[in-house]
């Protein structure tokens, strides 16, 4: 532990270190306060208690946690950085199946330029018909007869400001993500996600306390949710290493290769795309049965997609074991990593170059992948089954699903990028070893 605090206190005496945190908490602060000014045209006092009553496991509430709230508070930052992250989703599985966009991704710098571009174009697209949308929900919503949005400004000027806003505040907050990657630290888009998740956290535990009988189960759940949380550490750190050898080559009078690599497979490899996926899906169909109240038929087909339901459960697992294959097979190609390999004299000792290595490294993802997935499934179904036990919803987010992976990959990653600063300017790191490093075998 005092090993620990003294690299903290080392983060403070690095002045560029220093500089980069106190930058990245500026812009992170402007973020969240982007995330309570409401939108011009909308009553805050209305919507707030209509928000009272939304249902929070629906597609909305789904988005408003990705936005730290902003979206219930229609905001002018109530998109988020979502329309960026789906624009880049888009591209990512065009990459894999339109040869333009294969090609580009192997151009090099000059490639990642063109797709970085394209992917702000698509920002904008998205950001603008999503923003026509929430201009649309915020006219039909209402409060006991009275409109969220009063009928004095309903018309054309509204959706026109609030497409402009919205989309603005997109692109704004692009912008922001971006330079925190160049001069804070860590992955700014994700750090934005981060802080509009963790912000909810502090009132999860406090309305957990308030409503919780017994306070003593209350401290049992939160040391609960801590092991929860170490294991999903692990198993995000977990890597299966394969041994790759080098052949020397002399080139003039030196001498390259001849030594042994490894290519480090991730037991998540998918991150938390699949759960991404997969809740987006599952959200849908009583995200639609709200728009038709008075059907009984959409009403018995929502019922069985309840948050709680054992159906509910057993499809959602279901569905993320299939999108972690599948968003595996997209994030690494065993073919690819086969070729290259065999282009720099490399092989893995005891299997043949080419399609036997190939078939080799897809039948070991194959493997590794199938526990990685069940353990995504079942933490994505905890915070339903936590709920079923006193848990309040809030609070039982925090205890699996897309918010959990989604704070300890960042954070992660954010402790690596210090880890690494410390460890260029020979300071000690935060573990006793010297870098952060993940279970290998």
């Amino acid at each position: 532990m005092a090993n620990l605090g003294e690299s903290f206190r080392n983060i403070f005496k690095i002045q560029e270190l220093r500089a980069r945190l106190f930058f990245t908490a500026a812009l992170l602060v402007v973020v969240r306060v982007g995330s309570h000014i409401t939108l011009p045209g909308v009553d805050a006092i209305l919507l707030a208690q209509a928000v009272k009553n939304q249902e929070a496991n629906t597609l909305f509430g789904l988005y408003d946690l990705f936005v730290g709230g902003a979206f219930s508070n229609a905001a002018i930052f109530a998109l988020g950085i979502m329309p960026y992250i789906s624009s880049s989703i888009i591209l990512q599985l065009l990459g894999a199946v339109v040869p333009y966009f294969q090609k580009l991704s192997k151009e090099g710098e000059e490639g990642r330029r063109k797709l970085t571009q394209l992917t702000r174009y698509g920002t904008v697209l998205v950001a603008a018909l999503q923003a026509w949308g929430v201009s649309v929900r915020l006219l039909n919503l209402d409060i006991a007869g009275l409109p969220i949005v009063p009928e004095a400004v309903q018309g054309f000027g509204f959706t026109l400001s609030t497409v402009v806003f919205l989309t603005s505040g997109t692109m704004f907050m692009m912008w922001l993500g971006e330079q925190i990657t160049e001069r804070g630290i860590g992955n700014g888009i994700s750090l934005i996600i981060f802080i509009g998740i963790i912000a909810r956290f502090p009132h999860s535990i406090l309305d957990q306390f308030i409503v919780s009988e017994n306070k003593l189960l209350a401290l049992i759940l939160v040391g609960l949710m801590t092991a929860i949380i170490a294991g999903v550490v692990l198993v995000t750190q977990g890597t299966r290493r394969i041994p790759v050898q080098y052949a020397k080559r002399v080139v003039g009078r030196k001498v390259y290769g001849g030594v042994t690599q490894y290519i480090p497979m991730r037991v998540n490899t998918a991150g938390v795309m699949p759960i991404i996926f997969a809740q987006s899906i599952m959200f849908i169909p009583q995200t639609i049965a709200t728009f038709f109240p008075n059907s009984e038929w959409m009403q018995n087909v929502a019922g069985y997609f309840q948050y709680t339901s054992a159906t509910y459960s057993v499809v959602y697992a279901l569905m993320i074991i299939f999108f972690t294959y599948f968003y595996t097979a997209i994030a690494f190609n065993p073919k690819d990593v086969s070729e290259n390999m065999q282009k720099q004299g490399g092989f893995i000792p005891g299997i043949r170059p080419g399609k036997h290595t190939a078939d080799f490294i897809d039948n070991i993802l194959t493997k590794i992948t199938l526990p990685g997935s069940i353990f995504l499934a079942i933490i994505a179904i905890l915070p339903a089954f936590m709920s079923r036990f006193g848990v309040t919803p809030s609070f039982a987010q925090f205890f699996g699903g897309t918010s959990l992976l989604i704070m300890v990959g960042v954070a992660l990653d954010t402790l690596q990028q210090l880890e690494s600063h410390l460890l260029m300017r020979h300071y000690d790191g935060f573990m006793k070893s010297g870098k952060l490093r993940g279970r290998m075998r």
